[in-house]
Protein backbone atom coordinates (compact mmCIF):
# COMPACT_ATOMS: atom_id res chain seq x y z
CA UNK A 1 0.00 0.00 0.00
CA UNK A 2 2.59 2.32 0.92
CA UNK A 3 4.59 1.69 -2.30
CA UNK A 4 1.40 2.16 -4.35
CA UNK A 5 0.80 5.88 -3.12
CA UNK A 6 3.91 6.63 -3.32
CA UNK A 7 3.45 5.71 -6.76
CA UNK A 8 0.60 8.09 -7.24
CA UNK A 9 2.07 11.18 -5.31
CA UNK A 10 5.05 10.81 -8.37
CA UNK A 11 2.13 10.37 -10.84
CA UNK A 12 0.43 13.53 -9.44
CA UNK A 13 3.86 15.92 -9.48
CA UNK A 14 4.44 14.43 -13.05
CA UNK A 15 1.03 15.86 -14.09
CA UNK A 16 1.44 19.11 -12.33
CA UNK A 17 5.10 19.77 -14.00
CA UNK A 18 3.42 18.79 -17.53
CA UNK A 19 1.87 22.31 -17.60
CA UNK A 20 3.37 24.62 -19.57
CA UNK A 21 3.07 27.27 -16.31
CA UNK A 22 4.07 25.14 -13.67
CA UNK A 23 1.84 25.25 -10.75
CA UNK A 24 3.14 25.90 -6.98
CA UNK A 25 3.01 23.72 -4.76
CA UNK A 26 2.64 26.57 -1.83
CA UNK A 27 2.03 23.54 1.10
CA UNK A 28 4.53 21.72 -0.11
CA UNK A 29 7.72 24.54 -0.14
CA UNK A 30 5.81 25.50 3.55
CA UNK A 31 9.10 25.15 6.39
CA UNK A 32 7.82 26.56 8.91
CA UNK A 33 6.42 24.18 11.13
CA UNK A 34 1.81 24.92 11.99
CA UNK A 35 2.46 25.59 15.05
CA UNK A 36 4.12 29.01 15.40
CA UNK A 37 2.86 32.21 14.76
CA UNK A 38 3.33 33.80 11.02
CA UNK A 39 4.87 36.92 11.87
CA UNK A 40 7.46 34.53 13.86
CA UNK A 41 8.26 32.48 10.48
CA UNK A 42 11.03 32.62 8.42
CA UNK A 43 11.26 35.13 6.06
CA UNK A 44 10.77 32.57 3.15
CA UNK A 45 7.74 31.78 4.14
CA UNK A 46 6.59 35.06 5.11
CA UNK A 47 7.73 36.24 1.50
CA UNK A 48 5.75 33.32 -0.38
CA UNK A 49 2.35 34.61 1.73
CA UNK A 50 2.68 38.33 -0.13
CA UNK A 51 3.57 36.21 -2.65
CA UNK A 52 0.62 34.51 -2.92
CA UNK A 53 -1.85 37.06 -2.21
CA UNK A 54 -0.59 39.28 -4.93
CA UNK A 55 -0.90 36.46 -7.16
CA UNK A 56 -4.90 35.55 -6.28
CA UNK A 57 -5.64 38.71 -6.67
CA UNK A 58 -3.55 39.55 -9.77
CA UNK A 59 -5.91 36.24 -11.55
CA UNK A 60 -9.39 38.03 -10.35
CA UNK A 61 -8.48 40.93 -13.07
CA UNK A 62 -7.80 43.82 -10.57
CA UNK A 63 -5.08 46.69 -11.23
CA UNK A 64 -1.28 46.79 -9.60
CA UNK A 65 -2.26 49.27 -7.09
CA UNK A 66 -5.14 46.80 -5.40
CA UNK A 67 -2.30 44.50 -5.49
CA UNK A 68 0.37 46.01 -4.17
CA UNK A 69 -1.74 47.50 -1.46
CA UNK A 70 -2.78 44.04 -0.43
CA UNK A 71 0.93 42.95 -0.35
CA UNK A 72 2.43 45.95 1.56
CA UNK A 73 -0.93 45.33 3.97
CA UNK A 74 0.35 41.14 4.36
CA UNK A 75 4.02 42.85 4.38
CA UNK A 76 3.54 44.55 7.62
CA UNK A 77 1.43 41.98 9.15
CA UNK A 78 4.41 40.10 8.94
CA UNK A 79 7.01 42.26 10.00
CA UNK A 80 8.89 43.17 6.69
CA UNK A 81 8.99 45.99 3.85
CA UNK A 82 7.46 44.60 0.44
CA UNK A 83 8.39 46.06 -2.98
CA UNK A 84 6.73 44.74 -6.03
CA UNK A 85 6.61 45.10 -9.88
CA UNK A 86 3.40 43.95 -10.91
CA UNK A 87 2.42 43.58 -14.83
CA UNK A 88 -0.35 41.88 -16.38
CA UNK A 89 -0.01 38.27 -15.37
CA UNK A 90 3.56 38.64 -13.55
CA UNK A 91 4.74 39.55 -10.02
CA UNK A 92 8.70 40.28 -9.09
CA UNK A 93 8.58 41.40 -5.82
CA UNK A 94 11.19 41.42 -2.51
CA UNK A 95 10.74 41.13 0.90
CA UNK A 96 13.08 42.75 3.71
CA UNK A 97 13.41 42.57 7.18
CA UNK A 98 16.02 43.64 9.38
CA UNK A 99 18.67 40.72 8.75
CA UNK A 100 17.97 39.85 5.20
CA UNK A 101 15.82 39.76 1.79
CA UNK A 102 14.80 37.58 -0.35
CA UNK A 103 13.61 38.14 -4.09
CA UNK A 104 10.93 36.16 -5.94
CA UNK A 105 9.47 35.96 -9.43
CA UNK A 106 5.90 34.60 -9.85
CA UNK A 107 3.30 34.12 -12.69
CA UNK A 108 -0.31 33.22 -13.69
CA UNK A 109 -0.94 30.83 -16.64
CA UNK A 110 -3.24 33.47 -18.13
CA UNK A 111 -5.37 36.89 -17.59
CA UNK A 112 -9.12 36.51 -16.31
CA UNK A 113 -11.80 38.20 -14.56
CA UNK A 114 -13.58 36.65 -11.37
CA UNK A 115 -14.96 39.43 -9.10
CA UNK A 116 -16.67 36.75 -6.71
CA UNK A 117 -13.33 35.93 -5.77
CA UNK A 118 -11.75 39.17 -5.99
CA UNK A 119 -14.69 40.27 -3.08
CA UNK A 120 -13.73 36.86 -0.83
CA UNK A 121 -9.87 38.09 -1.07
CA UNK A 122 -10.83 41.56 0.26
CA UNK A 123 -12.73 40.48 2.98
CA UNK A 124 -9.70 38.07 3.84
CA UNK A 125 -6.97 40.92 3.49
CA UNK A 126 -9.76 42.94 6.21
CA UNK A 127 -9.32 39.84 8.33
CA UNK A 128 -5.73 39.57 7.94
CA UNK A 129 -5.13 43.35 8.55
CA UNK A 130 -6.15 42.33 12.15
CA UNK A 131 -5.05 39.62 13.10
CA UNK A 132 -2.70 37.98 9.56
CA UNK A 133 0.66 38.04 12.43
CA UNK A 134 -1.63 35.51 14.80
CA UNK A 135 -2.39 32.61 11.98
CA UNK A 136 -0.09 29.95 11.17
CA UNK A 137 1.53 29.75 7.66
CA UNK A 138 -0.39 26.84 7.37
CA UNK A 139 -3.86 28.55 7.98
CA UNK A 140 -3.28 31.11 5.79
CA UNK A 141 -2.56 28.84 2.68
CA UNK A 142 -5.29 26.49 4.03
CA UNK A 143 -7.72 29.71 3.70
CA UNK A 144 -6.34 30.96 0.59
CA UNK A 145 -6.85 27.21 -1.14
CA UNK A 146 -10.13 27.04 -0.99
CA UNK A 147 -10.30 30.68 -2.00
CA UNK A 148 -8.54 29.66 -4.42
CA UNK A 149 -10.77 26.69 -5.66
CA UNK A 150 -13.95 28.97 -5.73
CA UNK A 151 -15.67 27.91 -9.01
CA UNK A 152 -17.54 29.67 -11.36
CA UNK A 153 -21.32 30.38 -10.45
CA UNK A 154 -22.58 30.01 -13.62
CA UNK A 155 -22.60 27.04 -16.41
CA UNK A 156 -21.55 28.23 -20.05
CA UNK A 157 -25.08 28.62 -21.11
CA UNK A 158 -25.78 30.65 -18.03
CA UNK A 159 -22.87 32.57 -19.11
CA UNK A 160 -23.91 32.83 -23.05
CA UNK A 161 -27.08 34.02 -21.95
CA UNK A 162 -25.83 36.44 -19.84
CA UNK A 163 -24.04 37.50 -23.04
CA UNK A 164 -27.40 37.46 -25.28
CA UNK A 165 -28.85 39.88 -22.71
CA UNK A 166 -25.87 42.16 -22.46
CA UNK A 167 -25.49 42.23 -26.26
CA UNK A 168 -28.80 42.71 -27.06
CA UNK A 169 -29.45 45.62 -24.10
CA UNK A 170 -26.13 47.02 -26.08
CA UNK A 171 -27.59 46.89 -28.79
CA UNK A 172 -30.83 49.04 -28.68
CA UNK A 173 -28.35 51.24 -26.84
CA UNK A 174 -26.57 52.04 -30.03
CA UNK A 175 -29.29 52.84 -31.80
CA UNK A 176 -31.03 49.46 -33.17
CA UNK A 177 -34.71 47.76 -32.83
CA UNK A 178 -35.94 44.80 -31.68
CA UNK A 179 -35.12 42.56 -34.42
CA UNK A 180 -31.49 43.46 -34.29
CA UNK A 181 -31.75 42.98 -30.21
CA UNK A 182 -33.33 39.34 -31.10
CA UNK A 183 -30.80 38.22 -33.34
CA UNK A 184 -28.13 39.71 -31.23
CA UNK A 185 -29.37 37.73 -28.38
CA UNK A 186 -28.70 34.59 -30.17
CA UNK A 187 -25.84 35.49 -31.81
CA UNK A 188 -24.16 36.87 -28.66
CA UNK A 189 -25.65 33.41 -26.66
CA UNK A 190 -24.19 30.84 -28.91
CA UNK A 191 -20.66 33.00 -29.41
CA UNK A 192 -20.08 33.31 -25.30
CA UNK A 193 -21.25 29.73 -24.78
CA UNK A 194 -18.48 28.72 -27.48
CA UNK A 195 -15.98 30.94 -26.00
CA UNK A 196 -16.63 29.29 -22.34
CA UNK A 197 -16.30 26.28 -23.47
CA UNK A 198 -13.28 26.72 -25.19
CA UNK A 199 -12.14 28.35 -22.12
CA UNK A 200 -12.88 25.25 -20.28
CA UNK A 201 -10.70 23.26 -22.11
CA UNK A 202 -8.11 25.71 -21.86
CA UNK A 203 -7.58 27.01 -25.11
CA UNK A 204 -5.29 29.45 -26.30
CA UNK A 205 -6.51 32.72 -25.84
CA UNK A 206 -6.50 34.35 -29.63
CA UNK A 207 -8.13 30.99 -30.54
CA UNK A 208 -11.02 31.66 -27.87
CA UNK A 209 -11.84 35.06 -29.19
CA UNK A 210 -11.49 34.07 -33.50
CA UNK A 211 -14.22 31.24 -33.48
CA UNK A 212 -16.47 32.38 -30.51
CA UNK A 213 -16.80 36.14 -32.91
CA UNK A 214 -17.06 33.51 -36.13
CA UNK A 215 -19.94 31.68 -34.51
CA UNK A 216 -21.67 34.86 -33.06
CA UNK A 217 -21.53 36.38 -36.28
CA UNK A 218 -22.67 33.25 -38.24
CA UNK A 219 -25.03 32.43 -35.89
CA UNK A 220 -26.91 36.31 -36.33
CA UNK A 221 -27.26 36.03 -40.15
CA UNK A 222 -29.17 32.59 -40.08
CA UNK A 223 -31.25 34.28 -37.31
CA UNK A 224 -32.00 36.95 -39.68
CA UNK A 225 -32.32 35.15 -42.52
CA UNK A 226 -35.16 33.17 -40.82
CA UNK A 227 -36.91 35.82 -39.67
CA UNK A 228 -36.55 37.22 -43.44
CA UNK A 229 -38.39 34.03 -44.66
CA UNK A 230 -40.74 33.08 -41.97
CA UNK A 231 -41.78 37.05 -41.07
CA UNK A 232 -40.33 38.77 -43.97
CA UNK A 233 -37.91 41.11 -42.28
CA UNK A 234 -35.84 43.45 -44.50
CA UNK A 235 -32.30 42.60 -44.85
CA UNK A 236 -31.58 46.30 -43.87
CA UNK A 237 -31.24 44.78 -40.19
CA UNK A 238 -28.12 42.77 -40.93
CA UNK A 239 -26.07 45.96 -39.60
CA UNK A 240 -27.14 44.60 -35.71
CA UNK A 241 -24.40 41.77 -36.00
CA UNK A 242 -21.80 44.03 -34.82
CA UNK A 243 -23.74 43.65 -31.76
CA UNK A 244 -23.47 40.31 -31.60
CA UNK A 245 -19.29 40.00 -30.86
CA UNK A 246 -19.59 43.12 -27.94
CA UNK A 247 -19.26 40.32 -25.86
CA UNK A 248 -15.33 39.95 -26.35
CA UNK A 249 -14.63 43.96 -25.46
CA UNK A 250 -12.04 43.38 -22.78
CA UNK A 251 -13.58 46.54 -20.52
CA UNK A 252 -11.89 45.19 -17.69
CA UNK A 253 -8.13 45.46 -18.93
CA UNK A 254 -9.24 48.68 -20.73
CA UNK A 255 -10.38 50.55 -17.71
CA UNK A 256 -7.76 49.16 -15.44
CA UNK A 257 -4.86 49.93 -17.54
CA UNK A 258 -6.22 53.87 -17.08
CA UNK A 259 -6.00 53.28 -13.66
CA UNK A 260 -3.04 51.60 -13.07
CA UNK A 261 -1.02 54.53 -15.07
CA UNK A 262 -2.37 56.98 -13.42
CA UNK A 263 -0.97 55.98 -10.05
CA UNK A 264 1.98 55.45 -12.76
CA UNK A 265 2.35 51.58 -12.78
CA UNK A 266 3.46 51.68 -16.44
CA UNK A 267 4.40 48.27 -16.81
CA UNK A 268 1.22 46.85 -15.58
CA UNK A 269 -0.90 49.66 -17.42
CA UNK A 270 1.09 49.34 -20.92
CA UNK A 271 0.59 45.38 -20.69
CA UNK A 272 -3.10 45.53 -19.74
CA UNK A 273 -3.34 48.16 -22.88
CA UNK A 274 -1.37 45.66 -24.97
CA UNK A 275 -3.48 42.98 -24.30
CA UNK A 276 -7.38 44.27 -24.50
CA UNK A 277 -5.44 46.12 -28.26
CA UNK A 278 -4.74 42.28 -28.75
CA UNK A 279 -7.97 40.87 -28.30
CA UNK A 280 -9.88 43.86 -30.08
CA UNK A 281 -7.70 43.53 -33.34
CA UNK A 282 -8.38 39.82 -33.24
CA UNK A 283 -12.38 39.99 -32.55
CA UNK A 284 -12.52 43.17 -35.14
CA UNK A 285 -10.50 41.35 -38.01
CA UNK A 286 -12.57 37.85 -37.06
CA UNK A 287 -16.09 39.82 -37.71
CA UNK A 288 -14.59 41.74 -40.88
CA UNK A 289 -13.59 38.71 -42.58
CA UNK A 290 -17.33 37.04 -41.33
CA UNK A 291 -18.84 40.39 -43.05
CA UNK A 292 -16.85 40.04 -46.14
CA UNK A 293 -17.56 35.95 -46.53
CA UNK A 294 -21.33 36.88 -45.59
CA UNK A 295 -21.40 40.10 -47.38
CA UNK A 296 -22.88 41.80 -44.41
CA UNK A 297 -22.49 45.94 -43.87
CA UNK A 298 -22.17 48.26 -40.79
CA UNK A 299 -25.29 50.52 -41.94
CA UNK A 300 -26.75 53.09 -39.42
CA UNK A 301 -29.75 51.73 -37.62
CA UNK A 302 -33.57 52.43 -39.03
CA UNK A 303 -34.70 55.50 -36.80
CA UNK A 304 -36.46 53.61 -33.64
CA UNK A 305 -39.23 56.35 -33.68
CA UNK A 306 -39.53 57.30 -29.92
CA UNK A 307 -40.50 60.21 -28.03
CA UNK A 308 -37.56 61.21 -25.73
CA UNK A 309 -38.93 60.30 -22.39
CA UNK A 310 -39.47 56.88 -23.18
CA UNK A 311 -36.65 56.44 -24.68
CA UNK A 312 -34.88 57.46 -21.72
CA UNK A 313 -36.68 55.16 -20.04
CA UNK A 314 -35.70 52.25 -22.06
CA UNK A 315 -32.32 53.48 -22.35
CA UNK A 316 -32.17 53.69 -18.22
CA UNK A 317 -34.41 49.40 -18.33
CA UNK A 318 -31.44 48.66 -21.41
CA UNK A 319 -28.36 49.89 -19.35
CA UNK A 320 -29.27 48.52 -16.39
CA UNK A 321 -29.95 44.79 -18.43
CA UNK A 322 -26.48 45.22 -20.49
CA UNK A 323 -24.78 45.88 -17.19
CA UNK A 324 -26.23 43.03 -15.32
CA UNK A 325 -25.18 40.64 -18.11
CA UNK A 326 -21.56 42.19 -17.97
CA UNK A 327 -21.34 41.09 -14.26
CA UNK A 328 -22.72 37.92 -14.43
CA UNK A 329 -19.67 36.76 -17.28
CA UNK A 330 -17.55 38.36 -14.52
CA UNK A 331 -18.87 35.79 -12.21
CA UNK A 332 -20.43 38.61 -10.13
CA UNK A 333 -23.11 37.35 -8.00
CA UNK A 334 -26.56 38.23 -8.74
CA UNK A 335 -26.65 40.80 -5.53
CA UNK A 336 -23.72 42.43 -6.77
CA UNK A 337 -24.58 42.37 -10.85
CA UNK A 338 -27.77 43.64 -9.64
CA UNK A 339 -26.04 46.58 -7.73
CA UNK A 340 -24.00 47.58 -10.77
CA UNK A 341 -26.72 47.44 -12.77
CA UNK A 342 -28.67 50.08 -11.36
CA UNK A 343 -25.53 52.19 -10.82
CA UNK A 344 -24.65 51.81 -14.67
CA UNK A 345 -28.29 52.87 -16.11
CA UNK A 346 -28.05 55.93 -14.26
CA UNK A 347 -24.49 56.65 -15.36
CA UNK A 348 -25.31 55.53 -18.86
CA UNK A 349 -28.33 57.03 -19.42
CA UNK A 350 -26.87 60.24 -18.50
CA UNK A 351 -24.21 60.12 -20.85
CA UNK A 352 -26.27 59.40 -23.61
CA UNK A 353 -29.17 62.29 -22.76
CA UNK A 354 -26.22 64.50 -22.41
CA UNK A 355 -24.82 63.90 -25.79
CA UNK A 356 -28.47 63.93 -27.35
CA UNK A 357 -29.61 66.92 -25.59
CA UNK A 358 -26.78 69.04 -24.99
CA UNK A 359 -25.50 67.81 -27.98
CA UNK A 360 -22.34 67.02 -25.68
CA UNK A 361 -19.18 65.65 -27.42
CA UNK A 362 -18.81 61.52 -26.84
CA UNK A 363 -15.85 61.72 -24.73
CA UNK A 364 -16.70 64.58 -22.60
CA UNK A 365 -19.97 62.59 -21.80
CA UNK A 366 -18.19 59.54 -21.19
CA UNK A 367 -16.08 60.97 -18.29
CA UNK A 368 -19.07 62.37 -16.83
CA UNK A 369 -20.45 59.15 -17.04
CA UNK A 370 -17.70 57.54 -15.59
CA UNK A 371 -17.40 60.06 -12.65
CA UNK A 372 -21.17 59.52 -11.78
CA UNK A 373 -20.61 55.70 -11.77
CA UNK A 374 -17.29 56.15 -9.61
CA UNK A 375 -18.87 58.24 -6.90
CA UNK A 376 -21.94 56.23 -6.80
CA UNK A 377 -19.76 53.11 -5.85
CA UNK A 378 -17.69 55.03 -3.58
CA UNK A 379 -21.69 55.98 -1.43
CA UNK A 380 -23.01 52.30 -1.89
CA UNK A 381 -19.81 50.10 -1.38
CA UNK A 382 -19.46 50.79 2.37
CA UNK A 383 -23.05 50.05 2.86
CA UNK A 384 -22.37 46.79 1.04
CA UNK A 385 -18.70 45.90 1.46
CA UNK A 386 -18.18 45.36 -2.28
CA UNK A 387 -14.85 45.84 -3.44
CA UNK A 388 -15.13 48.84 -5.65
CA UNK A 389 -13.98 48.13 -9.08
CA UNK A 390 -16.23 44.80 -8.80
CA UNK A 391 -19.02 47.66 -9.05
CA UNK A 392 -17.07 50.87 -10.95
CA UNK A 393 -15.60 48.59 -13.54
CA UNK A 394 -19.24 46.63 -14.68
CA UNK A 395 -21.01 49.65 -14.65
CA UNK A 396 -19.16 51.88 -17.63
CA UNK A 397 -17.90 48.50 -19.36
CA UNK A 398 -21.18 49.40 -21.25
CA UNK A 399 -20.08 52.59 -22.55
CA UNK A 400 -16.93 51.26 -24.47
CA UNK A 401 -17.31 52.31 -27.95
CA UNK A 402 -16.97 48.66 -29.87
CA UNK A 403 -19.33 49.75 -32.36
CA UNK A 404 -16.58 52.43 -33.16
CA UNK A 405 -14.05 50.24 -32.72
CA UNK A 406 -15.02 47.84 -34.94
CA UNK A 407 -16.14 50.77 -37.44
CA UNK A 408 -12.76 51.64 -37.57
CA UNK A 409 -11.38 48.31 -38.31
CA UNK A 410 -13.84 47.30 -40.63
CA UNK A 411 -12.75 50.52 -42.68
CA UNK A 412 -9.56 50.31 -42.55
CA UNK A 413 -9.98 46.80 -43.93
CA UNK A 414 -11.64 48.45 -47.19
CA UNK A 415 -8.88 50.74 -47.33
CA UNK A 416 -11.15 53.71 -46.35
CA UNK A 417 -8.36 55.20 -44.25
CA UNK A 418 -10.24 58.23 -43.73
CA UNK A 419 -13.46 56.97 -42.72
CA UNK A 420 -11.60 54.55 -40.37
CA UNK A 421 -9.42 57.06 -38.67
CA UNK A 422 -12.73 59.16 -37.87
CA UNK A 423 -13.83 56.37 -36.15
CA UNK A 424 -11.05 55.60 -34.60
CA UNK A 425 -10.63 58.96 -32.99
CA UNK A 426 -14.05 58.51 -31.84
CA UNK A 427 -13.01 55.84 -30.06
CA UNK A 428 -10.30 56.95 -28.93
CA UNK A 429 -11.76 59.62 -26.96
CA UNK A 430 -14.14 57.37 -25.02
CA UNK A 431 -11.74 55.10 -24.01
CA UNK A 432 -9.40 57.75 -22.44
CA UNK A 433 -12.50 59.57 -20.92
CA UNK A 434 -13.53 56.82 -18.86
CA UNK A 435 -10.48 55.72 -16.88
CA UNK A 436 -10.01 59.12 -16.59
CA UNK A 437 -13.72 60.01 -15.23
CA UNK A 438 -12.83 56.73 -12.14
CA UNK A 439 -9.84 58.18 -11.66
CA UNK A 440 -10.96 61.78 -10.46
CA UNK A 441 -13.37 59.87 -9.11
CA UNK A 442 -11.34 57.70 -7.37
CA UNK A 443 -8.88 60.99 -5.92
CA UNK A 444 -12.18 62.91 -4.83
CA UNK A 445 -13.44 59.76 -2.55
CA UNK A 446 -10.45 57.71 -1.28
CA UNK A 447 -7.91 59.46 0.33
CA UNK A 448 -5.64 56.08 0.82
CA UNK A 449 -5.58 56.71 -3.73
CA UNK A 450 -5.97 60.41 -3.50
CA UNK A 451 -1.74 60.38 -2.17
CA UNK A 452 1.77 59.26 -3.42
CA UNK A 453 3.88 57.34 -1.05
Amino acid sequence: MTIKSTDSQIDQQIKQFEHHHMQIPWHDIMTSDNYTPAAKSTLVDRSLIVGRIGLMLLSCGTGAWRVRDSMNIAARQLKMTCSAEIGLTSIEYTCMDEHQSYSQSLSLASMGVNTSKLAKLESFMKMFEERGGEMTIGEIHNTLSKIAKTKGYYTPLKVGLAAGLACAAFIFLLGGGPVEMFCCFFGATVGNFVRRKLIDHHITLLACIAVAVIFACVTYFFVLNALEVTWHVGARHEAGYIGAMLFIIPGFPFITSGLDMSKLDMASGLERLTYALMIIIVATMSGWLVAMCLHLHPQNFLPLGLTPMALALLRMAMSFCGVFGFSIMFNSTVRLAALAGCIGAVANTLRLELVDLLQMPGGAAAFLGALTAGLLASVVRHQVGYPRIAITVPSIVIMVPGLYMYRSMYNMGLTSVSVGAFWLVQAALIVIALPLGLTTARILTDPKWRHNG
